[in-house]
């Protein structure tokens, strides 16, 4: 089967690269624009095809479409201090696309929104997530649609990967208020054996909200990744004014930060997931979450590796 991924060198475009790899029997073409990180995955899997591409740009990368079955659309803006960042690269992006497809009446698409579009919340994000995934369905391609909760796992660079490596250098770690805001988190490799699921049956016309299958509190979630990656650092619990206003500040030096005051908003905003029987819909069997901190923390492979910002 010849599939193309977009956002391919992120957090999910990789570990789908490496499980689907693993199991044999894909074509696979991915294309990503952030050039460092389209590198490593390069250098990881030298027998694909890896193409640095911006989609909001047209180009020629429309080309590497020629012959494929399905599409795992992954790209996606997660953070970022400027509104058009977020209309650029989850809904312009994807309208480009889109336009250089349409021709096509073979074609299957895997899309990857976000439980966000269930939020609510209100933030460039959100609302670029909930516009990308109406012109998805809009386009009249064979779809399925994902949403999935806060994802982690190797290659992890912004969420819980960046709060893993912060702990094992700073000398304490600061939670926002009290630390209880209940959390979803989903094991990436979960998810991309439901990705996988998708494409090898060609599921359409059905949306799916995937939720980790544990709840947890944020601060007990920051616990387990303390144990999981062997960090040392005392959690501190911070005010909420003041931890907003450190992240402000951080901000105003920082074009680019790992963390951001309206990630933190969304962070205490009081969400409850859906969670449905996805092990059983899809075949797949749902790791453990103390487990699934372990592989993603001691993997002797990828656990070491570091995408850039």
């Amino acid at each position: 089967m010849k599939i193309a991924i977009t956002g391919a060198a992120g957090l999910m475009g990789q570990n789908l690269i490496a499980r689907l790899k693993r199991r044999g029997g894909y074509d696979i073409v991915a294309l990503d624009k952030h050039p460092a990180n389209t590198k490593i995955l390069q250098q990881l899997h030298p027998d694909i095809t890896v193409i640095e591409a911006d989609l909001a740009e047209r180009g020629n990368w429309s080309a590497a479409f020629d012959g494929v079955e399905s599409i795992v659309i992954g790209h996606a803006q997660i953070g970022g201090l400027a509104e058009d960042e977020f209309t650029r690269n989850n809904l312009v992006a994807t309208e480009r696309l889109l336009d250089a497809v349409s021709a096509r009446d073979d074609l299957h698409f895997v899309h990857i929104s976000s439980s966000v579009v269930n939020s609510a919340a209100v933030d460039w994000y959100t609302e670029s997530k909930k516009a990308q995934e109406a012109v998805v369905l809009a386009s009249g391609i064979p779809c399925v649609v994902l949403r999935p909760t806060l994802m982690f796992g190797w290659f992890d660079r912004k969420h819980l990967g960046w709060l893993a490596r912060f702990m094992t250098k700073a000398p304490v770690f600061p939670v926002p208020g009290h630390g209880r805001y209940l959390r979803q988190p989903l094991y990436v490799g979960d998810f991309c054996e439901i990705i996988m699921a998708c494409l090898d049956r060609k599921i359409v016309g059905a949306q799916y909200n995937i939720s980790g299958q544990d709840r947890i509190d944020y601060i007990d979630l920051i616990r387990l990744v303390r144990e999981a990656s062997g960090a040392k650092a005392p959690i501190v619990k911070v005010p909420y004014a003041a931890f907003w206003a450190m992240l402000k500040v951080y901000g105003l030096v920082d074009k680019d930060p790992p963390f951001t005051t309206k990630q933190l908003e969304a962070l205490v905003t009081p969400d409850v997931f859906e969670v449905i029987d996805w092990p059983r819909i899809f075949g797949v069997r749902a790791t453990p979450l103390r487990a699934a901190m372990e592989e993603t923390f001691r993997d002797p492979r990828y656990s070491s590796i570091v995408l850039e910002f």
